[in-house]
């Protein structure tokens, strides 16, 4: 196996643990990483606000953040890397939305920005876990203004109706959208150029780094494409099965110091010199 040197991690139920706390073991080793110069990469479904914070408790603020799946990966105030919502698709798909069930919770993320229509139990629930208020407008406003570039929707709802409107999804008729359970309730919409695949693609010709010098840590279904595409790609022990079953290693739980292990076994062990 060739050496590492690019790392990219998900977030949620990878290096924070069920209590939202990022690893006290993977703080620890951020170090050994900076002085090897090997970059520590976040890569989430989050927003650049709701990911700063976990990157500054983490060291790694000065390094590029992954945004909204790959829609949007940002150093400081710098854009890298870019992919918007089709907002003809989405105004199409947002009134199939209404028509299926119009309490799920539509969330729109544009840049640093949240925008909700109205503040529900989930965007209660969502502010308290990324630290975040979103600003509340119209949907329609949202839609209409030009200026704005969609990176991500995040659709909230009960389980048995997210679920039923992901599998009554037509990908033929979004042919630019892309449509992610991240959780069970969780239904991310990006552009359809926007992976987490595409953005480790990315990472890798920023810094020059071939794709088997590469390791991807993640624990769901969104996280699969990275995992499949690096040279290491390596599933959290919490993952589902499905998703265990296509990386190359499987390192114990969130709760178990999962990514922690990962790296000084794969990384920073003297083996891999």
């Amino acid at each position: 196996m060739s050496s590492i040197r690019l790392i990219v991690s998900d977030i949620d139920g990878t290096i924070l643990d069920q209590q939202h706390q990022v690893d006290s073991a993977l703080i620890k080793l951020i170090p050994q990483l900076q002085e090897k110069k090997i970059p520590f990469i976040l890569a989430s479904a989050r927003s650049p606000i709701g990911i700063a914070p976990i990157a500054r408790s983490l060291g790694v603020h000065q390094e590029p953040i992954t945004c909204y799946n790959g829609a949007l990966i940002v150093k400081g105030e710098e854009i890298l890397f870019e992919h918007s919502l089709d907002k003809y698709e989405i105004r199409t798909f947002l009134h199939r939305v209404d028509e299926l069930d119009p309490s799920i919770s539509i969330n729109c993320y544009s840049g640093a920005v949240w925008f909700n229509s109205r503040e529900d139990q989930w965007t209660q629930v969502e502010a308290a876990i990324t630290g975040e208020t979103p600003q509340i407008q119209p949907l329609s406003q949202t839609l209409s203004d030009d200026t704005l570039h969609l990176h991500k929707l995040l659709l909230i709802g009960e389980t048995q109706n997210i679920q039923e409107l992901y599998k009554k999804l037509d990908p033929q008729e979004f042919p630019q959208t892309a449509f992610y359970l991240s959780k069970e309730n969780y239904l991310e919409v990006t552009a359809k150029a926007v992976s987490k695949r595409d953005a480790v693609l990315e990472l890798a010709s920023y810094y020059q780094v071939p794709l088997e010098q590469v390791m991807t840590i993640g624990d769901h279904f969104n996280d699969l494409p990275m995992i499949r595409l690096a040279g290491l790609g390596v599933a959290m022990g919490n993952a589902p099965e499905a998703v265990r079953k296509e990386a190359q290693v499987v390192t114990t739980s969130n709760q178990e110091h999962g990514v922690a292990q990962a790296i000084q076994e794969y990384v920073l062990s003297p083996s891999n010199k």
